[in-house]
């Protein structure tokens, strides 16, 4: 295993898959309580013709951030992104996730746009405009914590409290100034995120939007084929090389 040790005792680790020629890596994040092993299914195909990083974000998988819930954060994931690639010597990515995994992704580029050459965004949503919405979704991240704190790692639950939650409108609102190729990926079966991902690719204004036949959340696992297909033909796109 690859760790990277960060300056406030977090231990990351992460992967690095595919060959070295030059085309632009895909740095991809995980959701929610999986870790970078969800993307098994797919790394083969996707690291066939350029290098994939697959990392855990903290307190999922194998990676570390200790007691402190100050810790864990989206920004402190967001920093951990830009960390990994330092230390993989890559200077600009494809970012791609999948649910939380695909808010970070947005999050990363509005921090360093200057490192994102396109984004692919799966099964996911840009947060909340109204507050009493995203009051709503961070009381349901707080029950979640609160049910993880029985029976989950610790690790896990102060990532629910701390990265899962939301603070403010940044990312939806940005949505129609993020002109990189983007790729809106949805399972047909994922009622929770269809209309944010339809929301999605129509504020974006360089998205292509797929719905993917038969798969719920879990798109890349329900139907890897049919996910890989639809990634690989949006980074043949000449920006993305």
């Amino acid at each position: 295993m690859t760790y990277l040790d960060r300056d406030d005792g977090a231990r990351i680790h992460y992967q690095t898959s595919g060959p070295e020629n030059g085309i632009t890596p895909l740095l991809l994040t995980h959701g929610f309580s999986a870790s970078s092993a969800m993307w098994q299914p797919n790394i083969k195909a996707l690291s066939a013709a350029r290098p994939v990083i697959t990392w855990d974000i903290r307190g999922h998988g194998s990676s570390d951030a200790g007691d402190d819930l100050a810790r864990y954060s989206a920004e402190a994931s967001v920093a951990d992104m830009a960390a990994l690639l330092d230390a993989c010597g890559v200077a600009r990515v494809v970012a791609g996730g999948l649910s939380l995994g695909g808010y970070l992704s947005l999050a990363f580029y509005l921090a360093h746009p200057d490192r994102v050459a396109g984004l692919v965004l799966c099964d996911t949503g840009p947060g909340y405009r109204r507050d009493e919405a995203r009051q709503q979704w961070n009381d349901r991240a707080i029950a979640l914590a609160e049910r993880l704190d029985r029976d989950s790692p610790p690790g896990l639950a102060r990532a629910a409290r701390g990265i899962l939650t939301q603070r403010d409108a940044r990312v939806i609102d940005a949505l129609p100034a993020i002109t990189i190729p983007a790729l809106v990926l949805v399972g047909a079966r994922d009622q929770d995120y269809l209309g944010a991902a339809e929301y999605m690719a129509a504020k974006l204004p360089n998205a292509v939007y797929a719905v993917i036949p038969d798969a719920g959340h879990a798109s890349n696992v329900d139907q890897p084929d049919l996910f890989n297909q639809q990634v690989l033909a949006f980074l043949t796109q000449p920006d993305l090389r």
